[in-house]
């Protein structure tokens, strides 16, 4: 297995490893640091068309994108094709991302409640309308992220329809929406896909390490994989993954110095894009600190600050040797 190259619209990465968009997660301090550590493509987090167009647009892409930051697409959710264009035109012109993506895959109820996310899978119509709409409006090619339906069939027919009506790339989530993250991303589906398209196919769900990464582009045949999970707090995990791809070896590392120092450089990057008042830095801390030795103790210290900066502290003055 090699690395290889992955070009969508105009867009081509000497790789083809990118990280999902997430919730809460996938901020410009994130991003970039995946980015450091080998991720081609990134991913903000979900944006919703409604809130885009009802608040203050310009305080909603505080520290979205910088010129290190490139290429990267910009996730969208909503379920109107008229306000998604309207969008989507907006963020077109301010922000020039690569790509942009529709979101079809989320399964949080909050999101299925309101018409969105996974819930435009079960309207065949609406898809086609909603990625049309943007694909004729815009010059910035259109992705779609989407989960896999009860049928392999219904699967396969929303896959056509999604390329029919313009998109220049699928990302495919092994699971079904009722599933949320149990059970296992079936390859088999995801496979299916990759050969009823004749656009770039990306893989993503349960792609953890090495091993998972491998298996998921041998036995789809896509064209990418994409991270989401298992990069949380571990974005070293595209720097593993990459140099096995590329070599046939595995890095060697010490966990607990590479989260501990993966983190103090993700508190930088959140200072120096000014974005420390804004992110849940207690909730990153968990993830960065989960599996070290004594992440219990240290946890314990976070959860009794009060404020990001005596957590920035903390993070910069702990070393593995006191645990």
């Amino acid at each position: 297995m090699t690395l290889n190259k992955l070009k969508i619209g105009k867009t081509e990465t000497p790789g083809n490893l990118l990280l999902a968009p997430m919730a809460d997660v996938t901020n410009l301090a994130f991003r970039l640091l995946c980015r450091q550590n080998g991720a081609d493509i990134t991913y903000t987090e979900m944006i919703s068309a409604d809130a885009l167009l009802n608040e203050n647009r310009k305080s909603l892409f505080k520290g979205l994108s910088s010129p290190q930051d490139r290429p990267f697409g910009i996730q969208l959710v909503g379920n109107s094709p008229e306000k998604l264009r309207e969008a989507a035109l907006f963020i077109e012109s301010e922000y020039r991302p690569e790509l942009i993506d529709v979101n079809m895959g989320c399964p949080a109820q909050r999101i299925i409640r309101i018409g969105c996310g996974s819930a435009l899978l079960n309207s065949k119509t609406l898809v086609y309308e909603i990625i049309s709409e943007l694909t004729g409006a815009l010059k910035t090619p259109v992705t779609v992220k989407i989960r896999i339906l009860e049928k392999n069939e219904k699967t396969l027919e929303l896959a056509r329809l999604i390329e029919k009506a313009g998109a220049s790339a699928l990302t495919v989530h092994g699971r079904k929406a009722k599933q949320m993250y149990s059970g296992t991303s079936d390859l088999m589906a995801i496979r299916a896909v990759k050969r009823e398209l004749s656009i770039p196919v990306i893989a993503n769900g349960d792609i953890r390490d090495e091993e998972s990464a491998e298996t998921a582009l041998d036995f789809t045949g896509c064209d990418g994989i994409m991270i989401g999970r298992a990069a949380m707090g571990n974005p070293f995990v595209f720097k593993r993954i990459r140099h096995y791809l590329e070599t046939g070896e595995k890095l060697e590392f010490n966990r607990q110095t590479r989260q501990l120092e993966d983190f103090k450089s993700y508190i930088a990057l959140l200072e120096e894009h000014n974005l420390s008042s804004s992110t849940n830095l207690r909730m990153h801390s968990h993830w960065f600190t989960k599996g070290l030795r004594g992440s219990r103790q240290i946890r314990g210290k976070i959860n009794n600050l009060k404020d990001g900066e005596a957590i920035t502290e903390l993070i910069k003055n702990t070393s593995q040797e006191k645990y």
